[in-house]
């Protein structure tokens, strides 16, 4: 089963498993950054997101993390006197992750991997069944 140019069923399948991988991998690390107030250059952690884009010309194939941006919002600021981070007025910035939100992405990411996955499982049957009327 063969569609467009050259993408078969198998390969746009696995392209979308590959691409919410790395995904899921970067929803993790804002997650796991989120309470990083210096990210080795003095500055908070900046939350990232996955870019993608499709494999063809025509819109009809895989998907691939093309890049990664950075969000350029504003960094929280919040009181915490004593901090090592903290300016001359006791103000800590934290990352601009906000936890509920990769959660949600997260689990967009999850489901979008259990759908490919379906896919995967659900072509196997097929060509199962195939083989076995072939018999």
């Amino acid at each position: 089963m063969k569609i467009g140019s050259g993408f078969s069923t198998i390969d746009i399948a696995v392209s979308g498993l590959n691409a919410q991988d790395k995904n899921m991998s970067i929803i993790s690390s804002n997650v796991a950054n989120a309470q990083t107030t210096d990210n080795g250059s003095g500055k908070p952690y900046r939350r990232v997101e996955a870019i993608f884009k499709t494999d063809s010309d025509n819109g009809i194939g895989g998907v691939t993390v093309d890049d990664f941006s950075e969000d350029q919002s504003d960094f929280q600021k919040i009181l915490k006197p004593g901090h090592p981070n903290a300016d001359k007025d006791g103000y800590v910035s934290m990352p601009n992750v906000n936890l509920p939100i990769e959660m949600m992405n997260l689990a967009t990411a999850t489901k979008a991997y259990q759908a490919n996955a379906a896919v995967l499982k659900r072509y196997q049957s097929m060509a199962e069944t195939t083989l076995e009327l072939l018999k």
